[in-house]
């Protein structure tokens, strides 16, 4: 994401990311928390800090390769009353959270350009920089490859047969990923679900300004 980028680029970007992993992490975190797991709460992930939330090498690596992560949430299975269906809310919080932030950056968008239109270029450059990101990070987490979020969003509407041998190969999941993403195969694909996904946030978000104006 971030390896070609300009100095300038990565300037806007990199504050934008980690408040994106910040709120995507507490996200999980408050989701276990409502369901009855108190894990993260217990392990201060439910702060804005986001140093509490930031991997410093998965930092890096996003710098370096374009593909880094964030500090996992915890959470303990045994807390929860329906330790499947739950697992699978709380892995889906952090990808919604993501399009939540977009759909609300869209909308402060347009309100400062009917608003204040003549506010600093760089505002607007750094709230499409932050739209951009959060759809991105929502639909790849979406991917039903372990270790990410669509896995266990994926499992949880697996019958139970299923979802019991998919323990068996989650250890594979990381090379799975990690040869889609050094081959190009999830850089082709993902562009094109981030743009439809922009494209249908920004139409809904301008309907409603036309409403409401």
């Amino acid at each position: 994401m971030l390896r070609n980028a300009s100095l300038e680029q990565i300037l806007l970007l990199l504050p934008a990311l980690i408040f994106a992993f910040t709120i995507h992490e507490i996200s999980h975190g408050l989701m276990a928390y409502i369901l009855g797991d108190s894990t993260a709460k217990l392990d201060g992930r439910l702060s804005l800090n986001p140093v509490r939330h930031i991997d410093p090498i998965g930092l890096l690596c996003i710098l370096i390769v374009g593909f880094g992560w964030a500090k996992p949430v915890m959470v303990d299975p045994r807390n929860l009353k329906n330790p499947k269906i739950d697992m699978a809310l709380i892995s889906i919080a952090g990808p919604i959270s993501n399009f939540l932030m977009a759909f609300i950056s869209l909308m402060i968008f347009y309100l400062l350009i009917i608003f204040a239109p003549s506010a600093p270029r760089y505002i607007f450059e750094v709230i499409q920089v932050f739209c951009w990101l959060n759809i991105m990070l929502g639909v790849f987490n979406l991917i039903p490859i372990p270790p990410l979020d669509g896995s266990k969003v994926l499992a949880g509407i697996l019958p139970n047969g299923v979802y019991n041998k998919l323990h068996l190969i989650e250890r594979f999941g990381m090379i799975l990923l990690l040869v889609l993403i050094f081959t190009g195969v999830i850089a082709e694909h993902l562009p094109p679900i981030t743009g439809a996904i922009y494209n249908m946030l920004n139409s809904f978000v301008i309907n409603i300004y036309e409403w409401l104006l």
